[in-house]
């Protein structure tokens, strides 16, 4: 465990897993000047936790557990910061009938998962990492010709993409898509969803060359896309999963690859994080299926954004003005 103090005041508050957003690489200045006496921890174990939010008004954590039990004993907290969007890890019910505020985060990680989104479509539309494996294979520099087309790949313009889940991320993506020429189709959020403009899953997906999940994880969501979903995409679609991994079934999402009917496809979550060693999708190297570690929030800027809206939220909450409460 890792302990700052930084300055002394009777607003006692904590942060409780620190190294979730920053490892030395961002300003914490917004923090620092506000008029807290502060601990800052890296990491938290389910174990700590009591003891030190025990005398705290403000608590700030990302991924910390603080169930009706651990609300129930911190007699002197008044506000929950949850450092991300997501509040799942907070018992908001209880912290309401305690009066405990709790507030979040939003909007601070649009540009990152846009990127994410397009760097990993691009990847498979273009066939970058077969490219770069025949370069190193000395193929380019044994060929009679200037160029190599061994890997036969196609671009964005005029091809369609759907979105599943039309929030804030899903619509900077379909922004984005436009500008390359894509058609953007929205996928309805279920039965009784009769919006101008949406279109349900099971008619939307065989017209798809993209599928792109911004969609929560939820009862209706879970595996929302599994064997038959994929199978009603077409031959060669791509996937890309920068929401929540159980969203879509794993195994399935395996043998859609290794069948040759997927295209390609990424995800940037797992359904357990950080996944075994033996997930299925981390047992071998497939050309067209990236896995990366939940980071496309997680630019710098984005963490930036992150830590100074948290920072924001806390002095608005000390002013009598409490922003973001989701309780």
């Amino acid at each position: 465990m890792t302990l700052q103090a930084l300055g002394e005041s009777n607003n006692k508050a904590v942060i409780l897993d620190l190294c979730t957003t920053d490892r030395g690489d961002l300003c914490l200045d917004s923090v620092n000047k506000l008029n807290i006496d502060w601990q800052l921890i890296n990491n938290t174990s389910p174990e700590q936790v009591l003891d030190l939010i025990a005398d705290k008004e403000i608590v700030v954590t990302n991924k910390v557990v603080l169930d009706r039990t651990i609300l129930e004993s911190a007699k002197s907290l008044k506000l929950v910061c949850i450092s991300a969007t997501g509040t799942n890890n907070v018992d908001l019910v209880a912290a309401r009938e305690l009066d405990i505020d709790v507030c979040n985060v939003t909007g601070y990680a649009t540009p990152a998962v846009v990127q994410y989104v397009f760097a990993t479509m691009l990847n498979l539309f273009g066939r970058l990492q077969e490219h770069r494996l025949a370069v190193r294979r000395g193929e380019w520099s044994r060929s009679d010709q200037f160029c190599l087309l061994d890997f036969p790949f196609h671009e964005c313009q005029g091809k369609t993409l759907g979105i599943v889940g039309y929030g804030e991320l899903g619509k900077a993506v379909a922004e984005v898509a436009k500008l390359f020429g894509m058609k953007v189709l929205i996928a309805t959020r279920n039965s009784d969803d009769k919006r101008e403009g949406r279109i349900p899953l099971n008619l939307m997906l065989p017209q798809l060359d993209v599928l792109s999940l911004h969609c929560l994880l939820n009862a209706e969501t879970e595996h929302l896309i599994s064997k038959k979903e994929l199978h009603t995409l077409p031959k060669g679609a791509i996937v890309i999963n920068s929401a929540r991994g159980g969203i879509v079934k794993e195994k399935d999402l395996l043998a859609a690859i290794e069948s040759g009917h997927l295209g390609g496809a990424a995800t940037d979550v797992l359904s357990s994080e950080p996944p075994s060693e033996n997930h299925c999708l981390l047992q071998k190297e497939y050309n067209n299926l990236i896995v990366t570690p939940h980071i496309a929030w997680a630019s710098i800027e984005s963490r930036q954004r992150l830590i100074d809206q948290v920072a924001l939220n806390i002095s608005e909450y000390l002013a009598g003005r409490p922003r973001n409460i989701v309780n």
